[in-house]
């Protein structure tokens, strides 16, 4: 039987609903990964498995050639309190397929899935393919895709799917989540002092809003300093010794964490101690092959200020697929059917003008 676009589609559709009636909690995603597997065999392709990971070369991987990675995640975040649906009941109701993960990130997973289907026994392509369907992308997790990359070949480019309606999201801001700490002399609310860390905080708190990184990215515009916590004292009596604030910075191309981390440390009129420096910024050249492709069906461009797996990847990558991010983790999540079909169409396109 000849496999068209049009099965493929309707295979794809039918995975996601499978896989929206299978709890995949971040680190819990071992049965969507057999049925993302099967889904896989089913078509002939080859397997392999590395944790929750599933991943497959095209037939003709010839290591001599560049390769394209196309990934997505199929571990989802608990359901949000507010939902009156069923997340699990994947079901279509006015051309919408509600459950969840349904739109973050099943129907890029799935139709990417459909997509390295359509290239696997294709034949003279420019670059090999290798598919990752990828868990703990929700947590960040030490088996995600950042335990997978090392034990694949060097990846050249990358297709991250996850929900931008098809635009070519070709940069993303990084992030560094800072512990900062105010000092102050801790003492009896009776007695007069005047190093009250609390108020030493209205200082440090006017500085952290008022503060500014000098680059800014055409495309991602300015790093986003935001202090989202704030903590102290336990006792009516009692001035604490110190006030703990968390600070979110949300870093454009134009800097690595590790230079962002060093300037604040030096600058900022307090403590200030990253978390971690590995979710950097992601990027690809706007003149780059794959945005050409895109861009010549008509697709956009921009820069994103949400976190992906990208963060994970040292190469070129850009963001893609269908869904709306102002969909993912929210109550009744779901995704237009025609949108699953339109991204499948879309990514054949591109690759299509990419890859041959």
């Amino acid at each position: 039987m000849k496999i068209t676009q049009d099965i493929l589609t309707e295979k794809a559709i039918e995975l996601l609903e499978k896989l929206i009636s299978i709890p995949s909690f971040s680190g819990e995603e071992d049965k969507t990964g057999d049925a993302i597997e099967a889904f896989l065999q089913s078509f002939g392709v080859k397997t392999q498995r590395q944790h929750n990971n599933i991943y497959a070369f095209n037939k003709y991987f010839d290591e001599s050639k560049p390769t394209l990675l196309l990934n997505s995640h199929h571990d989802t975040v608990k359901p949000n309190s507010a939902y009156t649906k069923d997340p699990f009941d994947a079901h279509i109701e006015d051309g919408k397929l509600y459950g969840l993960g349904s739109n973050d990130a099943g129907g890029c997973l799935v139709s990417l899935l459909a997509t390295f289907v359509h290239f696997y026994e294709k034949e003279g392509l420019n670059h090999n393919i290798i598919m990752a369907a990828t868990g703990e992308e929700e947590d960040a997790g030490e088996k995600s895709i950042r335990a997978l990359l090392p034990i694949l070949p060097k990846i050249d480019v990358a297709i991250v799917g996850e929900p931008t309606l098809m635009d070519l999201a070709i940069a993303e801001k990084g992030l560094v989540v800072f512990d900062a700490v105010v000092e102050g002399t801790p003492s009896h609310a009776a007695h007069p002092n005047d190093n009250n860390a609390i108020y030493n905080t209205i200082e440090v708190l006017q500085w952290l809003k008022n503060y500014s990184f000098d680059k800014v990215s055409d495309a991602l515009g300015e790093v986003k300093l935001t202090t989202t916590q704030i903590n102290a004292g336990n006792q009516h009596n009692v001035v604490p010794g110190h006030v703990d604030l968390v600070i979110d910075v949300r870093v454009n191309d134009c800097y690595s964490n590790q230079e962002i981390a060093d300037i604040l440390q030096k600058e900022a009129p307090c403590k200030m101690i990253p978390r971690s420096l590995r979710l950097n910024s992601s990027c690809i050249n706007s003149d780059h092959d794959l945005v050409k492709s895109g861009l010549a069906l008509g697709r956009k461009t921009y820069g994103s200020p949400t976190l992906s797996d990208q963060a994970a990847l040292t190469c070129q990558s850009v963001k893609l697929g269908p869904g709306d991010s102002t969909r993912s983790h929210s109550a009744n999540e779901f995704i237009f059917v025609n949108e699953i079909e339109e991204g499948i169409d879309i990514y054949i396109k591109t690759l299509t003008g990419f890859l041959q």
